[in-house]
């Protein structure tokens, strides 16, 4: 069985086109650092900004059914629970609103630095 570092690494070689826009288009360059794939406890998060404790997720379809409702809203309290702000977009959010993800990404993270 893989370990959640193992994990990490291979979402990060495995990125979805919406993950690799956020990262290569806004997040790699952006003033203050984020990280990929980041493990937090159980969980791995898509994008951690561990100055100003935000993590961004960019939630495909999946998302939308019962049990990974359910599996996000307790992955949400745990993380929540540990002082990280916790911000979703969808895939088309991320495809259709960029510049409005990445103005919202950043009026949050200038909140906490």
């Amino acid at each position: 069985m893989m370990t959640t570092t193992e994990k990490a690494k291979s979402l990060r070689k495995n990125a979805t086109p919406w993950e690799n826009k956020l990262w290569y288009e806004f997040l790699k360059n952006y003033p203050i650092r984020f990280r990929r794939q980041q493990p937090i406890g159980q969980y791995i998060v898509d994008f951690y900004c561990s100055k100003a404790k935000i993590i961004v997720e960019a939630d495909g379809g999946g998302h939308f059914y019962d049990n990974k409702i359910e599996y996000d809203k307790e992955r949400d309290l745990f993380l929540q629970s540990k002082g990280y702000t916790v911000l979703h977009f969808t895939n088309l959010e991320i495809d259709k609103n960029f510049y409005e993800v990445c103005s919202v990404i950043d009026r949050e993270v200038k909140k906490y630095i």
